[in-house]
């Protein structure tokens, strides 16, 4: 064979096996976590938008209510199931964000709204430093029992700065409506619930791109195994604080969506019921998945609503039907940890997992 020929078989391409199409899921996965996330929050925010417009103000200001419960237990789904850290004060951060917004929008009524709510993951933030670099180097029951006693101190604050905080009373503000060129269209109630979601699908779309990324490893790590991971490499005070830090910043800005809607803070909203119930609703909606806190959000805003119907309905005292929520959370919680510790959403997924293996 000459020479020539030679070299056209080695430059002439190889034959092989062609390259087999992917799969859209396989493509889906192929794009960057963050792009992802934005997608799907963009789609959620249709969703939510084409439900809104088919519904009343009352159920506008119940999914608005969903909506900032749910981003607040995200971020204590990131900081329990995600690091590991158990906090019982996380009702703390949504009263910080609350009167945050309660003021700024009383006493500069001229700040935008976007203004407000980035001063009010500003102000979250620096307050889940401060308390977070202090009990950085607490575990389990010593650093749930430091959170505890922010949850139960902070309210009597607004005791003794009664003339800036309003006392027992709080502080009652008045948030702006739909703009003039939607007032025709959306109420006011369907425009505070579509502001509301679409902050709770950018902080969520944050919140999970943090947990698929190498913070989140990271988090997991020490969650499963601090000595581990400390001898890997891993900064594990850094990282515990920056987990508390970003949850405490997902729970501020969640009260200040909650004094947008309701118009008022009042200490009697974030007491430490408000803290537990946000845990024990992150165990029952399920603590491994950003998924989980929307089934307790839907718990804690739709339970409690059937709940004063019935009590209601029994004619029953006021007291009863103060507690009654806090009592059935509490069984519910046992029960669900007795036959059930992924929560509501393991339930899902192992539903999923026959029906899928009952296909095949």
């Amino acid at each position: 064979m000459s020479t020539s020929a030679t070299e056209r078989e080695q430059r002439a391409p190889v034959s092989g096996p062609a390259p087999t199409a992917r799969s859209p899921r396989e493509r889906w996965r192929a794009l960057p976590s963050p792009l992802r996330h934005l997608l799907l929050a963009a789609l959620a925010l249709v969703v939510v938008t084409g439900l809104l417009l088919v519904t009343g103000d009352l159920t506008a200001l119940r999914f608005a209510a969903v909506g900032y419960t749910m981003l607040s237990i995200a971020g204590l789904q990131l900081l329990v199931g995600g690091s590991g850290q158990v906090s019982l004060g996380h009702g703390a951060f949504m009263m910080i964000g609350a009167y945050t917004m309660a003021l700024l929008v009383g006493n500069l009524p001229m700040l935008p709204l976007s203004a407000n709510l980035v001063l009010v993951v500003v102000v979250a933030t620096v307050a889940g430093v401060l308390v977070g670099a202090a009990t950085a180097r607490l575990h389990g029951p010593y650093l749930a029992g430091a959170t505890l006693i922010l949850a139960v101190g902070l309210p009597g604050l607004t005791h003794r700065y009664h003339e800036f905080l309003g006392g027992s009373n709080g502080l009652t503000v008045r948030t702006a409506g739909a703009p003039p060129f939607l007032q025709g269209l959306l109420s006011a109630s369907e425009w505070k619930a579509l502001v509301v979601w679409t902050t709770v699908v950018i902080g969520l779309a944050v919140l999970a791109t943090v947990s698929t990324g190498r913070l989140g490893r990271r988090m997991r790590a020490i969650r499963d195994d601090e000595t581990a991971a400390a001898m890997s490499g891993i900064p594990v005070g850094v990282t515990k604080v920056v987990a508390f830090v970003i949850a405490s910043a997902a729970g501020g800005l969640a009260g200040g969506l909650q004094v947008y809607v309701l118009g008022t803070a009042t200490p009697s909203i974030f007491t430490l019921a408000l803290s537990l119930t946000l845990l024990a609703a992150l165990v029952l909606g399920g603590i491994g998945s950003m998924w989980g806190a929307l089934w307790a959000a839907l718990a804690v805003v739709y339970l409690e609503i059937w709940l004063a119907d019935a009590v209601r309905a029994f004619e029953l005292s006021r007291d009863v039907e103060n507690n009654l929520p806090i009592v059935l959370f509490g069984v519910l919680l046992i029960l669900v940890l007795r036959f059930q510790p992924l929560g509501f959403h393991g339930i899902l997924q192992r539903l999923g997992a026959r029906l899928r293996s009952g296909r095949h």
